[in-house]
Order: C-alpha cells, then structure tokens, then sequence
C-alpha cells in the first residue's frame, strides 16, 4: 500500500520546492510577455475530448460515469476547456486575450521516460487576432523561460514549420478532409518511427507510393530555400513562415529558432505555423509543443476565432535540467529556528516564535525537547537563518540568545526587541 497508482507522482517537501521553482519561472515568463492567468475544473464532461473522433487523445481518456449517469473525464489537455470558456462568454471578452494556466492534466498511456499518466503542463495562449505576430510572441515566451533557468541556443532548438506546407502538398494530390487529419498524425511520429514504417502506415490511409513518396520528400526539407523550390511562387505557407521568421529575428532570438518541414503536430485542430522544442543533442521527446488553431471552436459547436498557443510539460524539462546540472538546490528558507532547552521554557518559546511571526519572519518552533547538537543539525538541513535559543542562564536576565547561522555571530537580546 505504499505505492501510488502507477504513472503517479508524490511530492514531498523537496519536490514540491523545485515543482513551485519550475512554476515560478512558468510565470515570470508569462507575465513578463502580458499574459494573465485563469484555471478550469479537471473533471469535464466527456464529449469535449470525442467530438473529434480518432484522434489519439480519444483512446487515453480517464474517463467514466459519475453517480448521475454523466459521462465525465479527468481533462488530457486545456486547450478545451478554454475554448469552452470563451464560448461561453462569447462577445464579451475584449480581444485580444493573452492568458496562461498550469493545469494537471491526465492520459492513460504506457509511462515511459519523460511521460507518466498525469502530469503539469504550462499553457500559453493568444485568442482573437490572426496577425502572425502572436505567433512569434509565443516563441519569445518560451526562450524568455529557457533563459530564465539557464538554458542557452546551445542547448535548445524551437523547430518551425506550418500546416499550410502540408495541406498544400496534399491538397495538390487531391488529399483533404479526414484523409489529411490521418497523415498528421502518422507524419507527427517521424523522428520516432523508421520511413519504412510511416511509409506503411501511409499506405494503409490508401496513400500511393508516389504520394508517399512526396509526402515524405517535403517534409524532410530543413530549410527555407528548399522549401521555396518545393512549393509553389504564390504559397501561403512560404509567406507566413517567412514573415514568422522576421518576426522573431525582431525579437532578437533567431538563433533559438531552424525550419524543419517535418513538424506538423498531429492533434487535427492546427490550422497555421506549429513548432516544438527539442534539446539540441535530441536525447529527450519534445519539450513543448504548439502552434495556430483557429477553427477549433467550430468543432465544439461555436463560431471559430482565431488562435494560437502551446503546452509545456513539467517532466522533460526537469530531466533536461538534470542533465545540464542546472537544477537548483532548494531549502526551505526558514528565516528562524525556535528552541527552549528546559521543558519549563516552553511557553517563552511559544511567544518568541509568535512574536517573530508577527513581524513577518517564517518561523520553525521546536515542538519538542531537544538538544543543541540536534537544533544545529535542524537548521543545516532545512537552511533556516538563524538559531533562537531559549536557555535558563539567558533568561534569568530576561535575554534570548541569537545566532546567525550565515556569519556564525551570537547576540543576546530581550524579547521586546526581538
């Protein structure tokens, strides 16, 4: 009975130390860029995650009956349940709107490294402009937080690509409607699967060989000049992506950023530019994912507005950090450790630890008797500032003794001055 469910987390007091740093570097990066945060319920109905049926997401679902009969799911993603928040207050949220959340979200899946049954996933989105703009303030977002926990270019790239390079490709061999959501996802597994293995699930959608053919010659272009030569002079896509890549060198974080054709996010709803976040060395899955989705409404039953956004989980980056030995020691940051060392001091220590409370300082108060060696032991181990002593010879001249752990100086002091 000691083990959670499987693909479960515990957090003790440490992890949650280095989950509320990841988080906190979450929001800096959000706030920094205008956004604001908003948060839905985990549990939704059902049918928000199957109105679109055989996609992937469809087969993880945490999904059951509740004792009203409803048919409810713990949510995969959010980008539903904001689309189903704007829905519902449709006309009367002044557009743009910039907003972030950091929900937990489940799937039921194989765990493997990098993705267990729930997980965190910092969510940035842009609803109610169709400027390619919002698209690059997204990509800013994200290098503004890999600079704030210390990774560089060296060690991330922000691969980019569009929809669009596929849909037309595609739709000059005649492929669209569901036929096209299909090859999104088999397209979405080549840097998981051999050719031979998309080229085979290709076929199976009915896709000749000189389609796959193709299909996979376009999306192994790594760069803006071979696509140009690809596409044709007028493509939509060729423009976009072009007016993407200026904007981010705007920005000044061109080099954080590469085209790469083969990006194309399987989830049906993405419409324009997608992109994801790899480590250079490309030992872990994708760090974070996104891209423009304007019709997603209209498959919830509303009328479509433009938007664009992406989703980062907690677990990859963490590991990625690990490996670069950038993950921070944490202490709890205990400003003062209270302790009497006589049973009949206790109640001094009871007003001293209130007294410092009082006064805004987070305060340890020893519950128990104790000894000195075990006190400076304490405060070693959780990092406190100080060391507040309650002892019989300094009390008999109503004085505390103080001692700062950081320069290994001692006072005495008495209580009203505390």
């Amino acid at each position: 009975m000691t083990q959670g469910v499987r693909g479960t987390r515990d957090f003790y007091p440490d992890d949650m130390r280095l989950r509320n740093w990841l988080f906190d570097n979450f929001i800096n990066a959000s706030l920094l860029h205008g956004f604001e945060e908003y948060d839905a319920p985990i549990l939704e109905r059902e049918e928000l995650y199957t109105r679109k049926q055989g996609e992937e997401i469809t087969q993880q679902l945490y999904n059951f009956q509740d004792k009203g009969d409803r048919k409810v799911a713990l949510r995969p993603e959010m980008t539903p349940s904001l689309a189903r928040m704007v829905m519902a207050r449709a006309g009367g949220l002044p557009m743009p709107i910039k907003w972030f959340s950091i929900p937990q979200c489940w799937r039921y899946e194989r765990t493997q490294r990098g993705r267990g049954r729930e997980h965190y996933q910092w969510n940035v989105d842009i609803w109610g402009t169709t400027e390619i703009s919002a698209d690059a303030e997204l990509i800013s977002v994200i290098v503004t937080f890999f600079e704030g926990v210390g990774l560089t270019s060296e060690d991330i790239v922000i691969r980019i690509s569009s929809r669009k390079v596929l849909e037309e490709v595609l739709g000059s061999l005649d492929i669209e409607g569901d036929a096209f959501a299909q090859t999104c996802i088999i397209v979405d597994k080549m840097d998981k699967l051999s050719s031979e293995v998309i080229g085979e699930q290709l076929s199976k959608l009915g896709h000749t060989s000189e389609v796959i053919t193709t299909i996979q010659s376009v999306l192994g272009i790594k760069d803006m000049r071979g696509l140009k030569k690809s596409l044709k002079a007028e493509s939509l896509a060729v423009s976009e992506l072009n007016s993407l890549f200026d904007e981010i060198d705007s920005y000044g974080i061109s080099e954080w950023v590469e085209f790469d054709a083969s990006i194309v996010r399987g989830l049906a709803y993405y419409t324009g530019s997608v992109f994801e976040a790899h480590d250079r060395k490309g030992k872990f899955r994708a760090i974070c994912g996104g891209g423009r989705y304007d019709k997603l409404i209209s498959t919830l039953g509303g009328k479509d507005l433009p938007a664009t956004g992406f989703g980062f989980g907690d677990m990859v980056i963490m590991e990625l950090l690990a490996e670069k030995d950038l993950v921070p020691r944490l202490v709890s940051g205990i400003d003062d450790i209270v302790i009497s060392l006589n049973p009949d001091l206790r109640n001094v220590a009871v007003r001293v630890a209130a007294s410092l409370r009082d006064s805004d300082r987070t305060v340890d108060l020893v519950l128990e008797d104790k000894k000195m060696k075990w006190a400076f032991k304490h405060a070693e181990r959780i990092g406190a500032k100080r060391l507040v002593l309650i002892a019989p010879n300094e009390w008999s001249r109503k004085k505390i003794k103080v001692k700062d752990l950081e320069t290994g100086e001692e006072s005495e002091i008495s209580l009203d001055d505390i």
